[in-house]
């Protein structure tokens, strides 16, 4: 009889094991976890600057850009996205103590991670709003009328606002802006503005773009 019992007490526990097992599998299956876009994005900086010694302010390009997403879900809800994209960017000071000067052109490499909430509105329209940080990469600076021109790779943060219509279970379409807050210093060498005298002019640069996009997306 006491085998017996065992028996039996061990068939539950393993039933029950086996049923929760069943259960996660079935929870884990609910929904894809892994969401990729290729949106096109309007860049806007929205600049300003304080620039010393000969005062003025900055003016950068606007730009748009192909951009690639990867979003992993922890639940239906919250999520991370990493965002990836370069822009270029033409850079005028304008106003200064000397007029206009042309400081030619710089690329951006701002790699995002946002933190996602997701709100299950419907079974087609799929709104979420998410906050983050970046760390953008200055490169391939181009001085225009100065000697030379350096940027320094600064942290940033900012928000987003979007939504997702689905096409298909697997397919989607997504409209998404961003605000980011980002801020650099910046030092121009205008040695040769200054018969070849040293002459570096400091300027504190603020960028704040938004990113205006949409694209397609796919779950998996």
């Amino acid at each position: 009889m006491k085998k017996i019992i065992l028996t039996a007490i061990s068939l539950c526990l393993f039933t029950i094991g086996t049923g929760f097992a069943q259960e996660k599998e079935n929870s884990e299956k609910e929904f894809d976890r892994w969401q990729m876009r290729l949106r096109g994005v309007g860049v806007i900086p929205h600049n300003r600057a304080d620039i010393g010694v000969i005062g003025g302010n900055i003016d950068v390009s606007n730009n748009f850009i192909p951009e690639l997403d990867f979003t992993y879900f922890f639940t239906k809800n919250i999520a991370a996205e990493l965002i990836l994209g370069t822009t270029k960017h033409s850079v005028e000071a304008n106003k200064t103590a000397v007029g206009d000067l042309d400081l030619g052109s710089v690329y951006l490499l701002p790699p995002t991670l946002m933190i996602q909430y997701h709100l299950q509105a419907g079974e087609v329209f799929k709104p979420y709003v998410g906050v983050g940080a970046n760390y953008t990469v200055f490169y391939n600076e181009k001085s225009g009328v100065a000697n030379g021109i350096t940027y320094d790779n600064a942290f940033g943060y900012g928000f987003q606002i979007g939504f997702d219509i689905d096409l298909s279970d697997k397919f989607f379409i997504n409209l998404d802006f961003k605000k980011l807050f980002l801020e650099t210093d910046v030092t121009v060498d205008a040695s040769n503005l200054n018969g070849g005298a040293a002459l570096n002019i400091p300027a504190k640069v603020k960028l704040d773009p938004m990113l205006l996009g949409f694209g397609l997306g796919m779950r998996f």
